[in-house]
C-alpha cells in the first residue's frame, strides 16, 4: 500500500514550495486533499508526480489534473479570499475544486463530460466537500446562472479569448489560466474593471487545452 500521506508531503516540499508558493492556506490545502482519490486506481502511484495526469482512461476526450506546482501558482495568483464565490472551468474529477473549496466560501465547477461531472460529484461527496456544486457545461460557456464570480480558474489551457467567461466576472474579479494564443503559452491573470478587461502575464508554462477552448481547425497564427 503506497504511503500517500508521505507522498503528499514530498509533493508540497519538493514541488509546491520551491515554486515560490508562499500562501500557507494553499500549502495546507494541498497537504490535506488526497490527490490519489481523484485518479483511476491504476494510476494512483502517479498521483503526486510532477506531471499533467490523464484521468480520462479510455474516455473519448482526454481530461487532466494539472501539475501540482502549476495548480498552486495559479491559485496563489488568483488571490482567493474566504468570502469569494469561484468558478472552476473544466474540473475533470474534481481535484482543483476540492482545493479551492478549502480557500473560499462557494465553488461552482463545470465539466463538459457528463460521466466525469458525475464522477467529480461522487468523489467530492465521499470526501465530505459540501461547498462545491458540479455542473455539466462546456468550457467556453461557464455557468452564468450563478454569476458573477469573484474569481474564475481554468483547469487547463485556452487557445481562444474566452469572452463569455470574462463577462461572468464581477467588477474587480479575476480570471487565471494558461493562454496558448501564440507561440509561447503562458499563465495570465485577467481583471475586470466595469466593462474593461486587463490582462497581465504571470509565468510561462504549457498544459493540456480544455475541450471547447481549442483553436478552430484551419486557423493559422
Amino acid at each position: 500500500m503506497p504511503d500517500f500521506s508521505t507522498a503528499r508531503r514530498f509533493m508540497v516540499d519538493g514541488q509546491i514550495r520551491p515554486s515560490s508558493v508562499t500562501d500557507w492556506r494553499i500549502i495546507d490545502a494541498m497537504r490535506a486533499v488526497p490527490r490519489e482519490a481523484f485518479v483511476p486506481e491504476s494510476q494512483s502511484a502517479l498521483a503526486y508526480l510532477d506531471l499533467d495526469l490523464d484521468v480520462s482512461e479510455a474516455g473519448p476526450v482526454k481530461r487532466y489534473l494539472l501539475k501540482p506546482a502549476v495548480t498552486a501558482r495559479l491559485l496563489q495568483s488568483a488571490n482567493l479570499q474566504p468570502t469569494d464565490r469561484v468558478l472552476v472551468v473544466g474540473c475533470a474529477t474534481g481535484y482543483l475544486p476540492a482545493i479551492v473549496a478549502r480557500l473560499v466560501d462557494q465553488v461552482v465547477a463545470t465539466e463538459s463530460e457528463a460521466s466525469m461531472a458525475a464522477e467529480a460529484s461522487q468523489i467530492l461527496g465521499t470526501l465530505g466537500v459540501s461547498n462545491v456544486r458540479v455542473q455539466q457545461a462546456g468550457s467556453a460557456e461557464g455557468f452564468p446562472a450563478t454569476a458573477p464570480y469573484d474569481a474564475i480558474i481554468l483547469n487547463g489551457a485556452t487557445e481562444l479569448v474566452p469572452l463569455e467567461l470574462y463577462r461572468q466576472l464581477q467588477d474587480g474579479g479575476r480570471l487565471v489560466g494558461v493562454f496558448a494564443l501564440g507561440r509561447t503559452p503562458r499563465a495570465e491573470i485577467v481583471t475586470r474593471s466595469d466593462d474593461d478587461f486587463g490582462s497581465r502575464p504571470l509565468f510561462d508554462t504549457s498544459v493540456p487545452v480544455l475541450p471547447g477552448l481549442e483553436r478552430p481547425k484551419g486557423f493559422v497564427f
